[in-house]
Parts: structure tokens; sequence; C-alpha cells
């Protein structure tokens, strides 16, 4: 009797033992998990997307001022340098030469200069004493004259060699890259050929080829959206700062220069933009925009997507269909910057609180 009874008690333990871990692997109903995609210029049917590439607003070509054989070259392609760094350095033996044998002219008018003087002091003294005619002192002034525009002539000379021994550095101009090498150590090069190309990094730009039926649609000064394919999710303000007057010959395309006031800090130069801007034309006034036809939630036959608030509840927005095709459907009455919710609208209520997935490539949470 007493065996049946601990068998009774061992088996009402485990019932409760299991019931116990029923509860326990069946918690309280989560937050339902969605997709959602925030509404921006990149979904708008108004918007225009053309590539470019990123540039340096200045470019300097560097050249030496005066000619020799080229010693040493400092820098490679991409380096960073900075205002006054040494690029390159050419023999200055030459100049050195030149330098050495304008002081000797120096030497020699002034010489010439103070013999000049000399004499044309004397013969004032002596045209004084009526020593001498007046026609020979007017000689002795011409002469000294000519010796002091020969001096004045080889001091401004000499200061110019001077000058030039100091040509024989390279130096970077300003703060920048370098992007081109157009000659090597051991070459001889000419005064003003030009020996590197330097961009200066302290400003970018992103240059674009915009088709001839589109130029009317840009303005400059407009504001436009600039995004960048190695930099992902990653875009920035940009203002058209200048476009060209006249289309390219062979591709009928105008060049369009965007400055960017505050361009990304991982930006560098050569990166493949895209550039993005919305018509201007009165007919595409109506902000319009293309998002997944997963989005609209229907009710009632008035088709309205969920938003997305700050404290992640949803609410409904009626919104009107313009057209659709495929898997995606053109709408109106959503705004730029709102968050909808693009799969697994069925399941929410009204007010509900959710959770987010992870971004999907192209999505935006």
């Amino acid at each position: 009797m007493q065996k049946k009874l601990f068998i009774i008690l061992y088996i009402l333990a485990v019932i409760l033992l299991v019931a116990g871990c029923s509860q326990q692997n069946n918690p309280a109903d989560k937050a339902p998990l969605v997709k959602t995609l925030q509404v921006s210029i990149n979904n708008s049917s108004n918007a225009n997307k053309y590539p470019g590439t990123v540039h340096g607003r200045y470019e300097s070509n560097l050249s030496f001022q005066v000619g020799g054989k080229i010693l040493h070259r400092n820098v490679n392609i991409g380096d960073t340098v900075h205002a006054g760094d040494v690029l390159m350095l050419i023999d200055s033996k030459d100049v050195v030469q030149q330098v050495n044998q304008s002081d000797a002219n120096v030497d020699a008018a002034h010489s010439n200069l103070s013999l000049a003087k000399s004499n044309l002091s004397r013969y004032k003294q002596l045209y004084s004493q009526n020593a001498v005619a007046k026609s020979t002192l007017d000689q002795y002034q011409n002469t000294y004259d000519s010796a002091l525009s020969s001096y004045q002539q080889a001091v401004a000379q000499a200061l110019e060699q001077h000058n030039s021994l100091s040509y024989t550095n390279l130096r970077a101009n300003a703060d920048g890259v370098i992007t081109a090498i157009n000659a090597e150590a051991g070459q001889v090069v000419s005064a003003g050929q030009t020996i590197l190309t330097l961009v200066q990094s302290n400003e970018l730009e992103v240059q674009a080829n915009i088709p001839e039926n589109q130029i009317n649609n840009i303005a400059a000064g407009q504001h436009v959206t600039v995004s960048f394919w190695a930099l992902s999710n990653i875009s920035c303000d940009g203002i058209i700062r200048e476009i060209s007057p006249i289309a390219d010959s062979s591709t009928r395309t105008y060049l369009v220069k965007i400055s960017l006031p505050n361009p990304p800090n991982t930006l560098k130069l050569g990166m493949t933009a895209n550039i993005i801007y919305k018509n201007n034309s009165t007919e595409s006034a109506k902000n319009q925009y293309i998002i997944p036809l997963s989005a609209i939630y229907q009710t009632n036959n008035i088709p309205k997507v969920w938003i997305v608030n700050k404290d992640n509840t949803v609410s409904l927005k009626n919104v009107q269909v313009e057209t659709f095709k495929d898997n995606y459907i053109k709408v109106s009455g959503i705004n730029e910057g709102e968050i909808i919710v693009t799969a697994g609208v069925q399941k929410l209520h009204e007010g509900e609180k959710i959770r987010i997935s992870a971004s999907a490539p192209g999505d935006n949470t």
C-alpha cells in the first residue's frame, strides 16, 4: 500500500514539474517584428538621379621656375602634403654659378660708380674755380649717371638670381593630395613644365554630366542630395555651384559642379557619387513616392500605411494611390523622413508597439 502511494506521489510531482516548465516556455507575447522604410528623395517619383565623381575644387599644376636636372622626388601619388613641403629638388649648381656671376657684376658696377662719383666731385670743384668748361663737367655728370644706372641694374639682377636659388626647391603651395607625377629623378626639366598635380583636399566637390533635356530643371544655388557608392547609407547636402554654358560636343551633356559644405569624413577623391534632385516643373510639384506594394494596408477600400512614431508605436495614415507596377506602388500623402512599415502590416493594431528587424539591403530603418 505504501509502495502504491509513493508511486502516485511521484507521478504527481512529475506532472507539476512539467507544468512549470511549460509555463516558463510560454512567456507573454512579444511586440510584432516588422520591416520598415524611411521615405526619402530616393523614393520620390519626381527625383532625377545621375552619377558623378568626387573632385577637389582647386587643382594646381606645379612646376619649377627655373630649369635643371631633378635630383630628388620626395612624394608619391596619393601622398598627403602640407603647404611649404619640399616635393622635388633640382640641381642648383648652374643657378649658384649664375648667382656668383651676378654678385661679381654688382662689385664691378659699384667700383665704376665709385670712380665716376670721385671724378664728378673733382671736376665740380675745378668748374667752380673756372678751370674747366661746362661741357667737360656735363660729360662727367653723364658718366656718373650711367654708372649709377648700371649699378642699380646689377643689384636688381643679383636679387633675381638669389631668388632663383630658392626656386630649385619645388614646394607645395597648399595642403592637399598629390594626384599626378610627370617627371622623375634624373630627368632634365625646363622652367614652367608641369611636374606635379596637387589637389587641395580642404574643399571637395562632385562633378556630374547632366543631359541637355534635363539642364533646365536645375539652377545654380539649388540644393541636391548626394550619396556615395562606397559609403553605404551615407548622404549629404550639395549645392550646385557651376553649370557649364556649353554642352559637350560628343555626349551632349553639361558639366555641373556641386559643392559639398559638410562632406563625410571618410570621403575620398575619385569616389563615385550619385546626385539626386527633384524637378522644378509645376507638374511634378506634388510629392509622390514609390514604395513596396506590401506597405499598403487597406480598410474599407481606403489605402493606408502604418507610420512608425518616435516611441516605436504605429499609427495609420491615408494615402492616395497614383499608379502601380510589379511589386511597387506610387503614392502621395506621405512625407519625406517618415518611416513606414513594409512587411508585417496585417498583424498590426493602432498604437501598438513594434520591433524593427535588421535592415535589409536598400532599406532605411
